[in-house]
């Protein structure tokens, strides 16, 4: 049976309301300053940092947002009987909501519907941390230990869980079709899936607005809206045909 890898990246969940980093529009992109809210060694340092990645939080997107057609299109690939594995950069658990097994994520950058304590390391709900927040706690403290709390997410500065990259890499290596979506293919390690899954004979698809630094090893580049060229291209994937020539 063909398996398919599916690197998702921020441009998978536009459609669901949450704005992506690095686009024309992105988070970034419009507010550089913002990095410091998400950047580890400036929010363990400074509690007015942490302060207002709390309130950032607060307002995130990600945890209300809702699975898009993208989404959906994963999890009916998985329900065709394809073999599908998903290596999310997102952290917004929407390819889980949209229906697909969760052992089949992989999530690199970990999930924001969690958080976890820097300390002793022991994760509770983000729902429970925002609660507090809520009812006036400026930067909550973790219960079990009185360390800082952080969304259990990796930020900038910090490495990605060895366990879950090997995973991942072990997917790269043994897929016959790979897909990035969404993904600039900018951000390493999780980037260099693309070109790994290439050299060990996977089929390189790229779904993605803007040119990536991989576009020129792929087997097909398809630069339509994602909200459409995704389901199209799993649908014609679940028939047993990859399409173009290679």
């Amino acid at each position: 049976m063909t398996l398919v890898a599916i690197l998702s990246g921020a441009g998978v969940s536009t459609d669901s309301g949450i704005p992506d980093y690095r686009g024309p529009d992105g988070v970034w992109t419009r507010d550089p300053e913002a990095e410091k809210l998400v950047t580890y060694d400036f929010y363990m340092a400074d509690p007015e940092i942490r302060r207002r990645s709390w309130q950032m939080r607060r307002a995130a997107a990600a945890l209300n947002a809702r699975p898009n057609a993208a989404h959906r299109a994963v999890a009916d690939l998985e329900r065709s009987g394809t073999a599908v594995r998903v290596l999310t950069q997102n952290i917004d658990g929407l390819h889980q909501e949209a229906g697909l097994s969760a052992r089949k994520v992989v999530e690199l950058h970990g999930t924001a519907h969690e958080v976890v304590c820097t300390r002793c390391h022991a994760r509770s709900p983000m729902a429970d941390a925002l609660r507090r927040v809520e009812a006036g706690e400026a930067d909550p403290a973790c219960a079990v230990c009185g360390g800082i709390l952080k969304s259990a997410t990796v930020m900038f500065g910090e490495r990605l869980d060895p366990e879950v990259l090997a995973q991942a890499v072990a997917i790269a290596k043994g897929c016959e079709v790979f897909v990035a979506v969404g993904t600039t293919l900018q951000v390493h390690p999780a980037a260099a899936l693309a070109g790994l899954a290439a050299d060990h004979g996977a089929r390189l698809i790229i779904v993605n607005a803007e040119r990536t630094p991989y576009d020129d090893r792929a087997d097909e580049v398809v630069r339509e809206p994602i909200g459409t060229a995704l389901p199209a291209l799993l649908e014609r994937l679940a028939a047993g045909g990859v399409g173009g020539a290679g």
